[in-house]
């Protein structure tokens, strides 16, 4: 039953506000699951230098035409030899041959052996490779031609990289929708391609709001009016935009008019495929970018039972010069609220954007080397530290308006909603490295 704050037969709107229920919290995952199902990868193919394609999406299976290694070759410096010729430690070969990477030797008759090198292709009839510190080179004989003792029996394909053990020629090596690394890169070259089909980069329009923002660099700190603060959500939001391949608009600070508020949007729509901002979509009488959203499209008030964060904004904005529309998203305007929602919201959605097939980052169960008495009722993102005993340390203080927090930590404990933690508890570790590789 409400209670009124006064006897009245005729409620006010205020009234009815005050004594409304409050909607409940949405779970994470359903957020994300509901955020997720309104992105679909962009279209379109780029072709990029195998040197600049790190950090891309791959937009085709990349289908190997040769095999890798090509052709077999020894895996040590050392003396190619016949197996059948080496059964017994001490036998003695003549070297007939040399044969250097690059190069290629003659048939192997019985009784020789070749003298060759790493990468080296192992010559016809040879079997195995012995490794030098195996051999004894022995003073030639009156015709000249070097001798080697083997100390060791020889086991026929020992020390020999065969054809196509790396690559099969016709196999998928690089499936599409990978998320292009160093590794993959090296890969790629290797089997001779100078360029890779990828995803397009999603183009974002990134701007603030709110008239209490200064730049750094614009008023030093002694000058700092009071009520002002730096606008520091722009500098990790762009970096991170970056890091996911992002082509990154900065608008700047947009002032706290309705007018401005609408103008910027209208330009971010026409020529970006996210605009993203940080603050500015609560209901205050200065908050803009609900209004100015809403009348040039469409949005959607989350609030997700998560801390930190919880307050999130998701429409679109109908583009005015050509046909289609820019997803927006507002994310909360508290520096560490701001950081994690990117990581846990924004990051999967830019993903999806490129078409990658892996939207998550792995966990890691880890010992939690704190305490935490009491859980949140929200789902909660706890800053830390690995320590040099294999655990996880707390910083202890986890507002989350405190930025320093997770330029100390190096990830998150993703702690259940009202989940107490002890000291020693396994708990699920989540690394900041694996969001921002």
């Amino acid at each position: 039953m409400c209670r009124w704050l006064r006897l009245t037969s005729s409620p006010t709107a205020i009234e009815v506000a005050v004594n409304a229920p409050r909607a409940p919290l949405m779970p994470l995952d359903d957020a994300l699951a509901r955020l997720l199902a309104h992105i679909n990868p962009l279209t379109g193919t780029e072709s990029v230098a195998t040197f600049d394609a790190d950090g891309r999406v791959l937009a085709r299976d990349i289908v190997s035409d040769l095999q890798v290694p090509a052709f077999d070759n020894s895996a040590m410096d050392g003396y190619a030899v016949r197996s059948a010729d080496v059964a017994a430690p001490g036998s003695v070969l003549r070297v007939t041959q040399r044969i250097a990477a690059g190069h290629t030797g003659q048939a192997l008759q019985a009784g020789e052996a070749a003298r060759i090198f790493t990468g080296a292709p192992v010559p016809p009839g040879a079997d195995a490779v012995v490794m030098q510190e195996e051999a004894e080179v022995l003073a030639a004989p009156a015709d000249g031609v070097p001798q080697v003792r083997l100390s060791s029996a020889v086991r026929a394909g020992q020390w020999v990289r065969r054809s196509g053990e790396d690559v099969t020629r016709g196999t998928t090596v690089l499936a599409a929708g990978l998320r292009l690394g160093p590794a993959e890169l090296g890969l790629a070259a290797s089997l001779g391609l100078s360029h890779l089909p990828v995803a397009p980069r999603p183009r974002v329009a990134l701007f603030s709001t709110g008239d209490e923002l200064v730049m750094p660099g614009d008023v030093p700190p002694e000058a700092l009016p009071p009520g002002a603060i730096y606008n520091s959500n722009r500098f990790f939001l762009k970096a991170l935009l970056h890091r996911m391949g992002c082509e990154v608009s900065d608008l700047g600070i947009v002032p706290d008019q309705r007018d401005a508020t609408v103008a910027a949007l209208k330009t971010a729509a026409d020529h970006h495929d996210l605009i993203l901002t940080s603050g500015g979509v609560s209901v205050g009488e200065e908050d803009h970018v609900k209004p100015a959203v809403q009348a040039l499209g469409q949005l959607d008030l989350w609030q997700i039972s998560m801390k930190p964060g919880k307050p999130l904004a998701y429409g679109h904005v109908r583009r005015s010069t050509q046909p289609g529309l820019a997803h927006f998203v507002g994310l909360p305007g508290n520096p560490v609220s701001s950081y994690i929602t990117f990581l846990l919201m924004v990051r999967p959605l830019l993903l999806q954007l490129q078409g990658a097939s892996r939207l998550m980052v792995p966990s890691l169960q880890l010992p939690a080397h704190f305490d935490w008495p009491k859980g949140d009722k929200r789902r909660e993102f706890l800053r830390v530290r690995r320590n040099d005993q294999g655990g996880l340390d707390l910083f202890p203080n986890q507002s989350s308006g405190v930025l320093t927090s997770v330029a100390w930590g190096d990830g998150v404990v993703d702690n259940p909603a009202g989940q107490t933690i002890a000291h020693g508890d396994v708990v699920r570790f989540l690394p900041f490295a694996e969001w921002l590789s």
